[in-house]
């Protein structure tokens, strides 16, 4: 298992859709989830990297797995999400500072997929942020928590992995398009 977090890790860091200490990734399995612990690097992930937490309680485990346990957690609970990739995308963080409540995208791509993207908020970690990245994804693909990053959901890491390559092409058209005018 910990060989498909660590491929996506790597290719978040290595495509420049975050830095390799920031975003998390997890998937669910039954009851449970298995989530990266906080503070490892993405791309050199290993069997050590990724910790088991309860999805309805807490566990043992919390205080070492991400500061994003509880948000992962929200998802799990409220969409049939089966994967979750966090990260810290640039350009949809440039975009949720000068947008409002979502961004709307051009481009072929976001006609097919994702026409908008909602912009959420809450502090890292927090329940107010659980609360709202859960809430957006129920009819989504991906938010982009304000000024912190995107959250993007799957069947499948490879599922979340194009969602979250998807918002951040997107909201690159859109920045260099707003640039144009």
């Amino acid at each position: 298992m910990w060989k498909r977090f660590r491929k996506f890790g790597t290719k978040l860091v290595r495509s420049g859709l975050t830095h390799s200490h920031f975003g998390n990734i997890s998937i669910r399995l039954d009851d449970s989830m298995f989530i990266t612990k906080t503070g490892v690097m993405l791309d050199e992930l290993d069997e050590k990297s990724i910790v088991k937490v309860d999805i309805e309680g807490n566990s043992e485990t919390e205080t070492i797995a991400s500061i994003e346990a509880p948000v992962h957690r929200a998802i799990y609970k409220n969409t049939p999400s089966l994967a979750v990739i966090h990260s810290h995308s640039p350009h949809a963080i440039v975009l949720s500072l000068i947008s409002e409540e979502e961004i709307v995208l051009n481009g072929m791509e976001s006609y097919c997929f994702l026409p908008k993207i909602p912009i959420v908020t809450g502090e890292a970690g927090s329940e107010e942020l659980a609360k709202n990245v859960a809430q957006g994804l129920q009819d989504n693909k991906g938010v982009i928590a304000k000024g912190h990053g995107t959250f993007a959901v799957g069947e499948s890491l490879e599922k979340a992995y194009v969602n979250i390559c998807l918002i951040e092409h997107a909201c690159q058209v859109k920045y260099l398009l707003d640039l144009m005018k």
